[in-house]
């Protein structure tokens, strides 16, 4: 259920929550709703389809919850898709037995899911890989480690052995692996660099934010990016920005959180701005790309460096940005 996974993690997963007497009364589907990223409809699935247990038995998804109901919600195995083979262009960065590092492009799902069931970095990597991708992720995410945005450009290593899958997945659960990101956003930072530390959670009203989240009776999971800004233009600023942890939509979440959202981010209030109106072309979602990647390897043990250009349109971006300045 991707509904649930967040960005570090894409394995199976189960989790056991206690109910306190705040939530005496509420629905099952309601609590899970708010005590995961499910959506309520996810929850209902699960709960019908008898993948959650209240006090060690199933019950219906209208359960009025009493306090200290123990709630024991185990994620099921993906099913089969209809993901095939496709031969999509791929920019390989690296290759060999144990896995491969793509550069994903701008606007390409990783994998397939209701309304994207073709043209995903899945659906290529299973015609390039043939028989040889991980079989942990299920059929549905095959060799996949970690994820990035739709719109969201960059380097992902996807694991062509179970044995790497598992080596890979733990490095990143321990933050051993480093993930760095170009991004613009917008306004003038007063510092040079600084942490953002902040818990992230599914948004409580618009179930597809996540958003910070201090509340201790609401789930979230800690979350910290470091940043350093690169260029100052004014009104935007380029940033080099590195995860420590990985959550879903991490970087966009933590930067509007201290007023500073991501050029052509609507979701994160990033729009609207003069300049993506002068240049509709130029900004096609968020500004933010995952350009560096350092890893050890999993079989070798060799320390592995990745890196991209910046993508183009960050550089005519820019250059536009510098010339107003000038002017």
């Amino acid at each position: 259920m991707s509904e649930y996974i967040d960005e570090e993690w894409v394995g199976g997963e189960g989790v056991e929550l206690t109910s306190d007497s705040s939530y005496t009364g509420i629905r099952l589907d309601a609590f899970l709703a708010e005590k995961t990223e499910l959506t309520r409809s996810a929850a209902a699935r699960l709960i019908e389809g008898e993948h959650v247990l209240v006090n060690g038995r199933t019950a219906s998804k209208n359960y009025k919850l009493r306090e200290e109901d123990v709630i024991r919600l185990e994620l099921p195995d993906p099913e089969p898709s209809e993901a095939e083979p496709e031969n999509i262009p791929l920019h390989i960065v690296y290759e060999d037995e144990d896995m491969i590092v793509v550069n994903k492009p701008k606007g390409m799902v990783v994998h397939p899911a209701p309304g994207n069931p073709r043209g995903t970095l899945v659906n290529g990597l299973l015609y390039h890989c043939r028989e040889s991708l991980s079989g942990i992720g299920g059929v549905i995410r095959p060799g996949i480690v970690h994820r990035i945005d739709k719109d969201t450009e960059g380097l992902l290593v996807v694991a062509k052995n179970d044995a790497a899958h598992l080596y890979l997945a733990e490095r990143i659960k321990s933050h051993e692996i480093r993930r760095i990101y170009y991004a613009i956003a917008l306004g003038n930072f007063k510092e040079d660099r600084g942490t953002v530390d902040a818990p992230i959670g599914r948004h409580p009203v618009d179930r597809k934010k996540m958003a910070v989240i201090r509340d201790p009776a609401r789930q979230s999971r800690n979350a910290v990016t470091h940043w350093q800004v690169l260029e100052r233009f004014g009104r935007f600023t380029l940033l080099r920005c590195e995860l420590e942890t990985g959550r879903t939509h991490q970087i966009r979440v933590h930067m509007a959180s201290i007023g500073h959202p991501l050029l052509g981010d609507p979701l994160y209030g990033g729009n609207g701005s003069t300049f993506e109106a002068k240049h509709p072309r130029l900004i096609r979602g968020q500004c933010l790309a995952a350009t560096e990647l350092l890893l050890t390897h999993p079989s070798t043990g060799e320390e592995k460096h990745f890196a991209v250009p910046m993508p183009k349109e960050f550089e005519e971006i820019m250059r536009i940005l510098r010339r107003e300045m000038e002017a």
